[in-house]
């Protein structure tokens, strides 16, 4: 079982802390790490190999849900975009990353995706109380 596999089962379990809300196509959880506040990743569930393995509808589905997600963001952050990518390369089940960016970043990181202008390994830890508070506010916005 990859980590996508363990926590889209977690979250079905209701053990998963980092669930922010069950959106139709998947869960919706804060990223384990915040190399940018409110990073969050999207875990189709069921669980799926790639978008390409979904039916249109599904595909869809999983899209929408990926930008209402950005859509939270945009609502209680101070974020001015949302950047999204769907890898699968190192956990091969279909998830997506979608990222905050905002004014006060850097310059030269703020034209990077995250991923290449970011220590991930340096990044805060998401139970922190302010990554919390954050939560609180994404799950208000879900009505959850």
């Amino acid at each position: 079982m990859n980590l996508i596999e363990e926590r889209v089962a977690m979250a079905r379990a209701g053990t998963n802390p980092f669930v922010i809300s069950r959106m139709a196509s998947g869960w919706l959880v804060i990223g384990d790490v915040q190399p940018l506040p409110g990073y969050c990743l999207l875990l189709a569930d069921p669980v799926f190999s790639s978008l390409n393995a979904l039916t249109l509808q599904e595909r869809t589905t999983f899209l929408s849900d990926m930008a209402l997600a950005g859509d939270a963001l945009l609502d209680v952050t101070n974020c001015t975009r949302v950047n999204y990518e769907i890898w699968g390369n190192s956990e091969p089940a279909l998830h997506a990353h979608i990222m905050p960016r905002y004014e006060s970043e850097a310059e030269e990181k703020r034209r990077l995706p995250a991923c290449m202008g970011y220590s991930w390994s340096d990044s805060p830890k998401s139970l922190g109380d302010d990554t919390l508070a954050l939560m609180g506010k994404l799950r208000a916005f879900f009505g959850d």
